[in-house]
């Protein structure tokens, strides 16, 4: 009987990441493959082949993406965006969203951009607990009440690391990780199960350790 749970365990451990990837393309492709509803009805693939391909939405969203990013890289193409900005932010509720979700994107995605620039260790959620959080970047009208001491902080939580806490914490009271970004990442979503030995921390100690 113990070996019959050792089994069924192990038999869990490959078959509960293989589904949930799986599951998780299958929605991806899936609500990719709607794309393919903005050609005209002769146009589908499934119109003149006769039947569906699952996955062409994907290239199409990926031609539509490449072809957007062209566009706005002319002078022509950034006016238009910055019409089309102008027109959202007018609309009250819509410019809330857009301009939340514009600003992360744009930290995140944009190569002009800083998203985290490091992985370090901080006091939290008490003085005697260390946490994972990446630095930020500290807004001007903030920085100039705290001085240079300070940096900005996100602590994420696990095992959602969208979700979390922002801080501003002294500088000398963090601890710098040699680890990058993903793998801390990789950290927080397994919860630490996955801790590859490579993962080193350097030699700044918080004071009084």
């Amino acid at each position: 009987m113990p070996n019959l749970k050792r089994y069924f365990i192990t038999g869990l451990l490959i078959w509960v990441p293989l589904g949930i990837t799986i599951w998780v393309l299958d929605a991806l492709i899936g609500a990719m493959d709607t794309s393919l509803l903005l050609l005209p009805e002769h146009w589908r693939p499934d119109a003149w082949l006769g039947f569906r391909i699952p996955g062409l939405g994907v290239l199409l969203t990926g031609v539509v993406i490449l072809l957007t990013g062209l566009f706005a890289a002319n002078l022509l193409g950034q006016r238009m965006v910055l019409i089309w900005e102008s027109l959202l932010n007018r609309i009250p509720v819509v410019k809330s969203i857009y301009g939340s979700v514009k600003q992360v994107s744009d930290t995140l995605l944009s190569g002009t951009g800083h998203a985290f620039r490091k992985v370090l260790l901080v006091r939290y959620p008490h003085g005697e607990a260390w946490s994972l959080a990446f630095q930020t970047n500290v807004p001007h009208e903030v920085g100039d009440h705290l001085g240079a001491d300070y940096i900005a902080v996100f602590i994420p939580t696990a095992p959602s690391p969208v979700n979390g806490f922002y801080f501003y914490v002294r500088r000398e009271e963090t601890i710098d990780m040699d680890i990058s970004v993903d793998m801390a990442l990789k950290f927080i979503v397994s919860m630490g199960v996955v801790a590859p030995s490579q993962a080193r921390q350097t030699a700044n100690v918080y004071p009084g350790d």
